[in-house]
C-alpha cells in the first residue's frame, strides 16, 4: 500500500521501515541524482489543499537541516486522495521513492530549490505516524475561493513574487514594445509612502491593467519583484493579473479586470476604501487634466475627448480631430490634409469646425492612432500646446496641439469605455452643446468645402512645425559658448568645444555591437565573449575531477555529487560561510567546479555571486581569464589578461571575515588580483551643421544613454529603450532638415604615433529625459 499509517507505541514505531531505505538529508536534495531507495523524515506544519481530484500539495519541514528546512511535496493520483484523508497538521512523515524536480516557486516561497513529485506511477510510498482518530476530510469537487496575502510596498524583497495593492501615482498607457508585446509602466504608492515602479508586458492589450488616470487604485496578483540600482521594481510573472478601481472617495467599487475570472471579497473592498481615504488626504494625483476652453500656450495636459475625424499626414505623424464640447480661446492650427485622406462624418466635421482641434501625433503613437474608431472616447496624455505665428502678415498667431513621440511623462493615448464615469459625464455635456450650423454637405459651396479640408494657410510641414529643443542635455561647463563645426575642424588639438549639430548617421547600426570591454589600466578594448566560448572552457575544466582534500574548509562548506548522465560528471559547490555560518541564498557567494553553463545560470538566479573554479593540488583557482571570474545576476564580469595577476581562491577568506561582506565585484577582483574590465558603449556619430561635418566617438559607461552598458546585453527592456533613443536622435528615412538638434560637448585629441591625425570624442552630455 503506497500510503501507510504507522502506529507509535511508547515512542517507537510498531512497524519498521523497509531495510533497503536510506535516510537522505534535505540539503543534498538535487536534480539528476537517484533517490529511489532514499527517504527523509519531515514534520508537517501547514496544509494546502488543491482544488482537483488528482493533485494534493503539502509543505513539509525537515527536522535536521538548518540551511533550508522546508520543501514542497506534489502528490498525484490515488495517493493524493489517500493523503488528503489521512494527513493532519503536526504528523511526521517518511517519503520514499520520490522524483526530484526543479521548483519554479523557490524564490517566491523561500523553500528548497527542488520539489518532490510523489505518485504510484513513480513507485512512491508515504508512511504517516499520528493519532488514528483525527482525519482531514477532502472535498475534491468543492470550489474554494483562495484567500490572498497582500504585501505592503515597504516589505518587498528582491526575487519574490507577491500580491499587492497601490495607488497609481504615475503611469504610461500601454504602447507597443520591441516585438509584438504591449508594455505599460506604472508607479504605485501606498500608506507606507514607498514607491514601486512596475514594467508590465503582455501580448494581449486587454491583459494589462486598465488604468485611466493618476489616483486609480490597482490590485496586482503575481508580480515579480527585483532590485535595480538600489530600488525595487515590479515586472510581470507567470499568471499576472490585475484589477483597477476608481480612486475617488465614495465612487462605486467596480473592478476593471484584466482577466475574465477573478475573486474580490468584502475584505478587499475595505482595502480599496482605505487607500482612497489615505490618498485623498496625502497625495496630489489629480494630474494636469484640462478642458480645451482653458488651455494656453506651452502647456502639457491630459485631454478627455471624443474622436470625430482622423487622417494620415506622413509616415511618422497622424492627425486626430477631437472635441470636448468647449471652445479653445485661441485660433487653432488646422493641419493641411487631402480631403480623400480624412475619415469621419463630413456633416458633423463641418458643424463642429469651430469646436474641434487638430492633434498631431508622432512616431510610436501613430499605429494606435490609425486603429482608433471614429466616435470613440479618448484620454490623450501629455498633449503639448505650442504657439506659433503664421508666415503671412496680418494673420494672428495660433495654437498647435502635439503628442510627441516616446512615452516619457506618460505620453500616450487611452481608449475609455462607454461606462467610464468621465465618459458618461462628457457624453451628457456633449448632448447639451447646441450646433447652430446644421447645413449639410450638399448645400455647401465648393469654396466652403475647400476652406474646411484643403486650403489652410501654409504653415509648413508638420515636422517643421514640431521642431523641438535639443534632444540632449549638457551636464557641465554651461558657461562655454557654441562653436560651429567648421571652427572645430580648423582648430588645433587638443581643445574642448560646445556644439549644436544633427546626427546624420551612426555606427554600429546593430546596437548590441556597440558594447565592448575596456581596461582602464592599459586602455585596451575587446569584444564581449559569447556564451559558447565560456561553455567550451567549462567543458574542458569538467574533465578534471575535483580535489576532495579541498572540500569543506574553515571558511566554506562543500557539497559534491555525480551526475546520472553518460559522462557522470563530478560537480562540487563550495558555499562561502560568514562567521562559520551559511548565509541566506541572496547574500551567498559560492564557487562551482565541474558545472555546465546552464547549471551556473540556474545558480545565479538563486545566489548572489557565483565564481567558476577548478582544483589544483594546493588550492582552488580561477579558470582561464577568457571566462568570467564572477557572475552576478545576468552580468558576467571579466578580467584583463594583460594587467591581472590572479591569486588563489583562499584570498576570498579575508572578505568572508568582514562584518557584513557585500561581495561587490570590485572588492572580489581586488583580493583575487584581477584588473576588472568595464562594459562600455563605443559608437561613431557623424555630426553635421550648416558649416561642415565631423566624426565624433562616443565612449560611455552609462551617462549618455542613462543605461548601464553592463546590462544592455541581457535586458530586453533596456535594449528597446536604447533602440528607441537612437531612432529619435537619428530617425530612419528622415531628411536632414527634419532631424532633431543635439547640443553636446566634444573634445579633440591627437592619437599617439599618428601625425596630424585628430579625433573627436563626446563628453559631459546625456540624452534628454523626454526623448524616449
Amino acid at each position: 500500500m503506497p500510503v501507510q499509517l504507522l502506529k507509535i507505541i511508547k515512542g517507537k514505531l510498531e512497524t519498521q521501515l523497509p531495510s533497503h531505505l536510506q535516510r537522505e538529508d534535505l540539503k543534498y536534495m538535487l536534480t539528476g541524482l537517484d533517490h529511489t531507495n532514499k527517504y527523509f523524515i519531515l514534520s508537517y506544519p501547514l496544509t494546502k489543499l488543491g482544488d482537483g481530484t488528482d493533485f494534493f500539495k503539502i509543505v513539509l519541514q525537515d527536522d535536521t537541516c538548518t540551511r533550508i528546512n522546508s520543501i514542497n511535496i506534489l502528490i498525484y493520483g490515488k495517493m493524493a486522495d489517500d493523503c488528503a484523508k489521512l494527513i493532519r497538521n503536526g504528523d511526521t512523515f517518511v517519503v520514499a521513492g520520490f522524483k526530484v524536480a526543479e521548483s519554479t516557486t523557490a524564490k517566491e516561497d523561500g523553500r528548497h530549490a527542488c520539489h518532490l513529485e510523489v505518485s504510484e506511477e513513480n513507485g512512491s510510498a508515504i508512511y504517516v505516524s499520528g493519532c488514528l482518530n483525527i482525519f482531514l476530510t477532502f472535498f475534491p469537487n468543492a470550489s474554494v475561493a483562495p484567500k490572498y496575502v497582500y504585501t505592503p510596498l515597504k516589505c518587498l524583497k528582491d526575487g519574490t513574487v507577491v500580491n499587492l495593492y497601490g495607488i497609481v501615482k504615475f503611469f504610461k498607457p500601454p504602447y507597443i514594445s520591441k516585438g509584438t508585446d504591449y508594455c505599460s509602466v506604472v508607479t504605485l504608492v501606498d500608506q507606507s509612502n514607498v514607491k514601486l515602479t512596475c514594467t508590465l508586458f503582455n501580448g494581449n492589450l486587454d491583459s494589462l491593467p486598465k488604468i485611466y488616470k493618476n489616483g486609480d487604485i490597482v490590485r496586482f496578483h503575481r508580480v515579480k519583484i527585483r532590485e535595480y540600482n538600489g530600488q525595487m521594481q515590479g515586472i510581470t510573472s507567470a499568471g499576472f493579473a490585475s484589477l483597477t478601481f476608481d480612486g475617488t472617495v465614495g465612487a462605486p467599487v467596480v473592478p476593471r479586470a484584466s482577466s475574465k475570472v477573478y475573486t474580490f471579497i468584502d475584505e478587499e473592498q475595505k482595502i480599496v476604501e482605505e487607500l482612497r481615504i489615505w490618498g485623498a488626504s496625502n497625495l496630489s494625483v489629480s494630474g494636469p487634466e484640462a478642458k480645451l476652453s482653458n488651455v494656453k500656450p506651452m502647456l502639457f495636459f491630459d485631454l478627455t475627448c471624443q474622436l470625430v475625424g482622423k487622417a494620415k499626414v506622413d509616415g511618422s505623424s497622424f492627425l486626430l480631430k477631437v472635441w470636448d464640447g468647449t471652445k479653445c480661446p485661441y485660433p487653432t492650427w488646422k493641419v493641411p490634409v487631402e480631403a480623400k485622406e480624412l475619415e469621419g462624418d463630413r456633416v458633423l466635421l463641418h458643424q463642429l469646425r469651430s469646436l474641434t482641434v487638430d492633434v498631431l501625433v508622432y512616431d510610436n503613437h501613430v499605429q494606435l492612432a490609425k486603429s482608433l474608431k471614429i466616435g470613440s472616447f479618448l484620454r490623450i496624455y501629455s498633449i503639448h500646446t505650442k504657439q506659433a505665428s503664421a508666415k503671412n502678415e496680418g494673420v494672428s498667431s495660433h495654437i498647435e496641439f502635439h503628442l510627441h513621440g516616446g512615452t516619457c511623462y506618460g505620453r500616450g493615448i487611452g481608449i475609455l469605455p462607454e461606462n467610464n464615469p468621465d465618459v458618461e459625464k462628457l457624453k451628457t455635456f456633449l448632448e447639451c452643446v447646441e450646433l447652430t450650423d446644421s447645413q449639410n454637405v450638399e448645400s455647401m459651396s465648393s469654396l466652403e468645402l475647400g476652406d474646411t479640408f484643403d486650403n489652410y494657410t501654409d504653415l509648413g510641414s508638420p515636422l517643421e512645425r514640431c521642431q523641438q529643443l535639443s534632444a540632449t542635455v549638457l551636464t557641465d561647463h554651461q558657461d562655454m559658448s557654441n562653436s560651429v563645426l567648421k571652427t572645430v575642424l580648423n582648430s588645433r588639438a587638443p581643445q574642448q568645444y560646445r556644439i549644436r549639430a544633427k546626427l546624420r548617421s551612426f555606427k554600429p547600426q546593430k546596437l548590441y555591437q556597440s558594447v565592448k570591454l575596456h581596461c582602464s589600466k592599459c586602455n585596451t578594448l575587446q569584444e564581449v565573449p559569447d556564451g559558447d566560448a565560456f561553455d567550451f572552457i567549462l567543458q574542458g575544466c569538467a574533465a578534471t575531477a575535483p580535489n576532495p582534500e579541498l572540500q569543506s574548509m574553515s571558511w566554506y562548506e562543500s557539497v559534491m555529487w555525480t551526475t546520472q548522465d553518460e559522462k557522470q560528471r563530478k560537480i562540487t559547490i563550495h558555499f562561502v560561510k560568514h562567521y562559520e555560518m551559511l548565509q541566506r541564498p541572496e547574500n551567498t557567494l559560492l564557487m562551482i567546479e565541474g558545472g555546465t553553463l546552464k547549471e551556473i545560470w540556474k545558480l545565479t538566479r538563486r545566489f548572489k555571486c557565483v565564481i567558476p573554479v577548478k582544483s589544483t593540488e594546493d588550492d582552488l583557482e580561477l579558470l582561464d581569464l577568457s571566462a568570467p571570474f564572477l557572475l552576478q545576476g545576468n552580468i558576467k564580469y571579466y578580467g584583463c589578461k594583460q594587467c591581472s595577476t590572479p591569486k588563489t581562491i583562499k584570498n576570498l577568506s579575508s572578505l568572508a571575515e568582514k562584518r557584513e561582506p557585500s561581495w561587490e565585484p570590485t572588492e572580489i577582483a581586488q583580493v583575487l588580483g584581477i584588473e576588472p574590465l568595464q562594459y562600455v558603449f563605443v559608437m561613431k556619430f557623424t555630426l553635421v551643421d550648416a558649416t561642415g561635418a565631423l566624426n565624433a566617438y562616443l565612449f560611455d559607461y552609462e551617462k549618455f544613454f542613462q543605461i548601464p552598458a553592463s546590462e544592455i546585453l541581457t535586458n530586453s527592456f533596456l535594449q528597446e529603450k536604447m533602440e528607441m533613443t537612437m531612432n529619435t536622435l537619428s530617425p530612419p528615412g528622415r531628411k536632414l532638415d527634419d532631424l532633431p538638434w543635439l547640443e553636446c560637448f566634444i573634445k579633440s585629441y591627437n592619437v599617439t604615433g599618428m601625425k596630424h591625425q585628430v579625433y573627436y570624442q563626446i563628453f559631459d552630455t546625456t540624452v534628454a529625459e523626454d526623448v524616449v
